[in-house]
Parts: C-alpha cells; sequence; structure tokens
C-alpha cells in the first residue's frame, strides 16, 4: 500500500491556498459556518445562493482523503441538484439500487432487494462516491458566489455570545482575530471545537464492537451492488462491499470488541479478511486502512441561542446505513432556507425553534435504524443470536421475514411529524402527508427540463393540479411575492402530466393544491382549498404562527 500524503496525521486529497488573516483585530459577518465538510460546504452555498454574506472558517488546508463517506442518498441527490452540483456527484459517482443478503456459506443470496421500488424519477437510490470528489464539487461551485468566503487554515479558539451576537475566536500563522456573526452553525464534526468549548456533550450509546474499513483497487469488474454478509465463511462475523468510482471498492469486516486497533490494520492482518471476500487469484491493492468503533449519540439540544449545530457535530451514527453525511445534509437544507428568512427579516428568531425540533427528529429516526441495526448485526446474547439466525433462515423462504433482517436499514428522507410548520391534512387517500417530502415524477415542461421536483425550486410553491387558468391567475395575484404558483395538468399548464404519474403519486384530483417548502417538504395540502386556508398555511409555514 502506498501511503498517502498527510498533514498532521490526516490523509490529503487536495492542498488548498492557506488564506491570510483578514489584517483587522475584528471581523464581522451575518453567518459564519465553522468547518468545510459536505454539512457546512451544502449549508455556506445555500445561503449563498439566497444573497447571504457567508464566511466559512475551517482549521484544514487541505480536502481531506480516508475513510469517510462514500454512498449519498436520493434525497442527497436531490438537494445537491438545487445546489448546482448534482449533475457533477451522478456523473462521477457509482448507481445503485439492488442489495443482497447472504448467510454463511451459502452460494446464493437469501433475498434480494430494490431501494427504488418506484421507478421514473430523477435520481436513483444511491449513489457512491467518495467524500473529497463531492467536498471538491461544493467548493469549486461556492468559488463562483461572491458573498461566500472559505478561509483555509483559521482554526476557532474560543466561542461567546451576546443577546445579539457570537464571538468566535480565531487563530492563524499570520496571528489571532475576532469574528462576530448574527449565527453561527457549527459544522465541525464529531470533535466539534464549538460544542467543547460551551461544555456541551453528546447522549447516547458506544456499542462494544469494532469494524474494519478496508478501501481496496481492484482491476476485474463486479456488479455495483450492496452485498452484505452474514457470518460469511471468511474471517469477520459480518462483512460489506459495495463499490466507489475509480476502481475502488469499500469492504467492511466485524472484529469484535477486544482488539488491538494498530494491529488490526497492518496489511498483513487485512490479507486473510480480503483475500476470504474476494477469491484467490484476484489482485488488489490497499487504498486505504482503517479501523471504528459503532456509536448513537447526540445532543439534547442543536439550537444555543445564536450557535446552531449541524452534521456530525450535532449527532453521531454508525455508518452503516449511510445515515451520517445523508442526515446531516437534511439538516442544512432544513436549515438553510430558515437562517435566510430570518437573515433577512421576513421571520422572526423562532422560526429557529423548529429546526431544533425537525433536525431532532432527523437525528431520533436515524439514531434509533442505525441502534437497531448494531443489535442485530452483532447480537451479544445467546437468545439474541438465536432470533437473528432464526429471521435469517426464514427470510431464504418467506417473504414476512425479510423486513426483519437488518443488515443496516439505508438512509431515508426523514418526515417532520406534527411539525409546528405544518398544517392540518384534508382527507386524502394517498399521496405525501405535510411533514413529507415532495415525491419526483416526469413532466412535460417547456423549458424541457423533464421531472417536477426541478421545477419546485427552493422557495415556497403552490403546487396545483388539474386547475383551470383563471385560478391559477387568482391565485398568483393573491401571493405574488408570497409563494410561486406552478400548475400541473393538461395543454396549457406549466407542466403537463402527460403520464397521469404526478397526480397519481400525490393522490390529487382536480384542483387539489400542495404547499411545498423551500426544502421540498410538505406543509399543507387540500382538495379544494379557500385562498384563506391557503394564507393561513402559508403563515405558519413561514414561522409567523408558532
Amino acid at each position: 500500500m502506498t501511503a498517502p500524503r498527510t498533514i498532521n496525521g490526516v490523509p490529503v486529497w487536495r492542498t488548498m491556498r492557506r488564506t491570510p488573516a483578514p489584517g483587522i483585530a475584528s471581523d464581522h459577518a451575518p453567518i459564519v459556518i465553522v468547518g468545510a465538510g459536505p454539512v457546512g460546504l451544502a449549508l455556506a452555498l445555500d445561503l449563498g445562493r439566497r444573497g447571504n454574506k457567508v464566511i466559512v472558517v475551517t482549521a484544514f488546508e487541505f480536502i481531506a482523503r480516508g475513510s469517510k463517506a462514500i454512498c449519498f442518498s436520493k434525497r442527497s441527490l436531490e438537494i445537491f441538484d438545487r445546489l448546482g452540483v448534482g449533475a457533477r456527484v451522478r456523473d462521477k459517482g457509482v448507481r445503485w439500487e439492488k442489495g443482497k443478503v447472504f448467510w454463511k456459506d451459502l452460494p446464493e443470496p437469501i433475498y434480494e432487494f430494490d431501494l427504488l421500488p418506484v421507478k421514473a424519477q430523477k435520481n436513483p437510490a444511491f449513489v457512491n462516491i467518495q467524500q473529497y470528489y463531492v467536498e471538491e464539487y461544493l467548493i469549486e461551485t461556492i468559488a463562483e458566489h461572491p458573498s461566500i468566503e472559505i478561509r483555509w487554515g483559521h482554526r476557532v479558539t474560543g466561542v461567546r455570545q451576546s443577546e445579539h451576537a457570537v464571538f468566535l475566536s480565531v487563530s492563524t500563522q499570520e496571528g489571532d482575530y475576532d469574528i462576530s456573526a448574527d449565527f453561527v452553525a457549527a459544522c465541525d464534526g464529531v470533535r466539534s471545537t464549538i460544542r467543547k468549548a460551551m461544555d456541551l456533550d453528546f447522549v447516547g450509546r458506544v456499542f462494544e464492537d469494532n469494524f474494519l474499513i478496508a478501501d481496496v483497487r481492484l482491476a476485474a469488474e463486479r456488479p455495483a451492488e450492496r452485498h452484505f454478509h452474514f457470518d460469511p465463511p471468511w474471517p469477520g462475523w459480518s462483512s460489506l462491499v459495495h463499490k466507489q468510482p475509480d476502481g475502488v471498492w469499500r469492504l467492511d469486516f466485524q472484529l469484535g470488541w477486544d482488539i488491538d486497533r494498530e494491529a488490526a490494520i497492518r496489511p498483513e492482518n487485512v490479507d486473510p479478511f480480503v483475500r476470504g471476500m474476494l477469491g484467490p487469484g484476484v489482485d488488489y491493492d490497499y487504498e486505504w486502512l482503517s479501523v471504528y468503533t459503532f456509536q448513537c449519540r447526540r445532543m439534547a439540544r442543536f439550537l444555543h441561542s445564536r450557535v446552531i449545530f449541524l452534521g456530525d457535530a450535532a449527532q453521531v451514527v454508525s455508518p452503516f446505513g449511510a445515515r451520517g453525511c445523508n442526515g446531516g445534509l437534511q439538516q442544512a437544507d432544513n436549515l438553510g432556507w430558515k437562517l435566510d428568512r430570518v437573515l433577512s427579516g421576513r421571520a422572526p428568531v423562532s422560526l429557529l425553534e423548529s429546526y431544533d425540533l425537525e433536525a431532532g427528529m432527523i437525528a431520533d429516526e436515524n439514531i434509533k435504524n442505525s441502534s437497531r441495526s448494531t443489535d442485530f448485526m452483532t447480537p451479544k446474547t445467546k437468545t439474541a443470536a438465536i432470533f437473528r439466525n432464526a429471521v435469517l433462515d426464514l427470510s431464504r423462504r418467506y417473504a414476512f421475514a425479510r423486513p426483519f433482517v437488518n443488515s443496516g436499514r439505508l438512509s431515508a428522507p426523514v418526515p417532520y411529524r406534527n411539525s409546528p410548520l405544518s398544517s392540518d391534512n384534508e382527507g386524502f387517500s394517498a399521496g405525501p402527508q405535510p411533514g413529507m417530502v415532495a415525491p419526483d415524477a416526469p413532466v412535460t415542461a417547456r423549458s424541457g427540463e423533464p421531472w417536477l421536483l426541478s421545477h419546485l425550486g427552493d422557495d415556497f410553491v403552490l403546487l396545483l393540479f388539474g386547475t383551470a387558468a383563471e385560478q391559477f391567475m387568482r391565485l398568483e395575484d393573491r401571493f405574488k411575492g408570497e409563494a410561486r404558483i406552478v400548475s400541473v395538468a393538461g395543454a396549457g399548464a406549466d407542466l403537463v402530466d402527460a403520464e397521469a404519474l404526478a397526480a397519481a403519486r400525490y393522490g390529487a384530483g382536480d384542483g387539489a393544491v400542495y404547499l411545498i417548502r423551500p426544502d421540498q417538504h410538505v406543509a399543507a395540502r387540500w382538495k379544494d382549498p379557500s385562498p384563506e386556508m391557503i394564507a393561513a398555511a402559508l403563515s405558519r409555514a413561514a414561522g409567523a404562527a408558532q
């Protein structure tokens, strides 16, 4: 294995030019983001695209490589589309939708599953791509927005708050300075400097198990599927394999608790695991080796006056299920539009309380699923092992048992049930309920863009189905400046639902209206609303009715 270049022990993908100190003792920006991982960069790009001045500070002077996120969900791809990087991620990434579960030495999977059963959507279920590519695309897109500044090599050393501002102490090679902000977003990872400086901590579980990550380069072609093995005929109690770009494959092996972590990543000790999985005669080279421990922990609150936590700084989950980075991106998507409205004076500061609640829903859902996955994959008692093996045996023959098999429930968009921003649901028998993500569907448009979500954008939208042109004009006049009106109907509408899939996926008859939030979650829906009903729901969704 060729050792990658490192800086202070961190492997380097791309070196960035260190940013000089600002040359003043005290600086200011409306929003300062601490951390330049995918979550912090996505939030910066979202806010900058909306016209906000944003400063990102990061202690690093490089984009890191190594054992990080590789699996980005359909929901994250939808967010990336709105940020302008979705096409690059899809083009570079390895698309996959199928998964197979294996048990013991049985040559065939005990069952297979499809992660995108609803077809005819813009994005696949998942794309595998190394995190450093995603960061690179976000950074290059940020460079197109002069309102966003990334300060490389600027380390936060302290934080304090007043009623109206946050004050950060920042250290650079040229000297120290202070920066004040209306709000600070802490996206600085699991070892968050901001969280420690504010004497805050996680609560939750650390699981007594270790997993080996081996990223290997293969010349041979293999299917771009997710394969999970329970009790495989090679070392490790469970293992996982799936493909990345550039001929790299991610292999995970369960090691147990009481191990020598340094010895575990020596190539000579890893070889029996990798050779056992890949078989004889397969040439490979190590890209990266590391050991990690399962953790499922979160902060009690994510909103601390004007300091807001998200991503790994707010919670940490086990990597199985790809819930860490994807959950953090959903939190950034949740926060961006709310912070923009508060900064622009269009919403009260109290709107941010809904971030704490909804981001907590994301964390709780991901921690719940990650904990259940870990308990199933790593049974700690004889009884638990008997139960697990019985489920695996039954799943070979009976479909009813397969939902009980938990090899890492894969990331899915978290609905905001009972959100204070949602209004009552009006008697729909199908379609997304308030709090759920708006589904995609094929449409025909004069612009040529064939997907519904691409037309919703990133502001409030009233989505009309089959409505007459007169009603469209009335609503457009009534809600101008508050929400865009998008109609889905037959010939002459903004969007033509030629295959009737949009109406079917929304359970929408003629005259139905959906109110879609800027993060493309449903805020309200009606079969035949009055303007007053829409106005009340819009006010509530925008934070006026808290």
